[in-house]
């Protein structure tokens, strides 16, 4: 193993890293923001709230993350409204191309995640509540939520840590986080066994 190569190259994997951390951060927290909303129409006694939850959630879970990503980033420009909007000046960026579809691909899990949460909140703690007079939305804010929030810890944990691992696949549309900054550096020094070990130490 040549330790050199390792060393000279650190500085560029920590940026590789720093990058990796900010797309899994921001796609985390926007997914979050999401799910929540999406979880509780997944839960809603209204069909025509539960089937659009259940279809955005059975789209993006029963698709791969690579997929997503070559749609969001090569599928967008195919359309002319796309390229004429304001928008076009973030879509065309690769770093805002992996967020979205890492956001919405975390977003259908996490609301899976909290659906189930949600569900499993004893019914007693409910029955308690409007007992004492909560309107529906003071149950859900007060009771539901918090408990459930607790509940899908666990299980949210290991979509982080998979959404973590994930973003690996952001470097096939040139985004130079860990595992791009990895191969673009294997590309010159001919190291793959070295850079690709120090990459998976990071992560």
């Amino acid at each position: 193993m040549n330790l050199d190569v390792i060393v000279a190259n650190l500085p560029k994997l920590a940026q590789g890293a720093a990058l990796t951390l900010e797309l899994v951060a921001l796609s985390l927290i926007a997914g979050a923001a999401i799910a929540l909303p999406l979880a509780l129409m997944r839960v809603s006694e209204r069909w025509w709230l539960r089937v659009p939850a259940y279809a955005y959630i059975f789209v993006f879970r029963g698709t791969p993350l690579l997929v997503q990503i070559f749609i969001v980033y090569y599928g967008l420009a195919q359309f002319e409204f796309v390229r004429q909007s304001f928008l076009w000046p973030w879509l065309r960026q690769p770093f805002v191309c992996a967020l979205l579809a890492c956001a919405l691909h975390s977003t259908a899990y996490t609301t899976n995640i909290l659906r189930g949460a949600i569900q499993a909140v004893p019914a007693g703690e409910v029955e308690a509540a409007r007992a004492c007079g909560m309107s529906a939305f003071q149950v859900q804010r007060f009771i539901v939520l918090p408990i459930a929030l607790r509940l899908m810890l666990p299980a949210y944990s290991n979509q982080a840590i998979g959404m973590l691992k994930g973003t690996s696949l952001a470097s096939t549309i040139t985004l130079m986080e860990l595992t791009g900054v990895a191969n673009t550096i294997v590309a010159s020094t001919f190291q793959p066994y070295e850079l690709f070990i120090m990459a998976a130490l990071i992560y």
